[in-house]
């Protein structure tokens, strides 16, 4: 979760227009095969559209920095535990509950989402509660000037806090 008072910072994370990558730790049910993992790759239709190729790919359970994921609350129950795998995946669009939705349109309902990188930012060995200040340097704006107005640049240092 990335915390920050700045509005160009917080449009430059989420507007669709800048299609900044979010990546995402996915734990669902069943195993996964070669053949949805492809239309995951490719997309999938949705009510709302089409969504674009993600990059989806099986991996272990995470373990960031060497350590054991934290218990999710309330906990998974041990025969869907069992009965489960992980993907790692990658989207650049933000559609309402996306991961859960393209995992459903494949059969495989998600029993722990979790993203682990936004943009260039990630997780990077915080701990559950912790918190790091960044600094950012947001792009410079090509904004249009007015003939009766200046346009003032918007690059600016912004500190902006990357929680776990």
């Amino acid at each position: 979760m990335i915390l920050t008072d700045n509005g160009a910072l917080q449009d430059s994370i989420s507007s669709p227009t800048n299609k900044m990558a979010k990546s995402y730790w996915v734990q669902i049910e069943g195993e996964i095969d070669a053949a949805e993992l492809a239309a995951l790759q490719n997309g999938i239709v949705l009510k709302d559209g089409k969504t674009r190729p993600a990059s989806a790919k099986r991996i272990a359970q995470p373990a960031p920095e060497g350590r054991p994921l934290w218990q999710r609350q309330p906990p998974v129950t041990a025969h869907r535990e069992a009965n489960s795998c992980w993907i790692d995946m990658t989207i650049s669009e933000g559609k309402n509950r996306q991961i859960r939705r393209m995992c459903a349109a494949i059969g495989h309902p998600v029993l722990r989402l979790i993203r682990h990188q936004i943009g260039p930012w990630r997780l990077n060995g915080l701990k559950p509660g912790e918190s790091a200040t960044l600094s950012v340097n947001l792009p410079r704006s090509s904004g249009h000037s007015s003939k009766h107005r200046k346009s003032k640049p918007t690059s600016r240092r912004n500190k902006s806090k990357l929680r776990y």
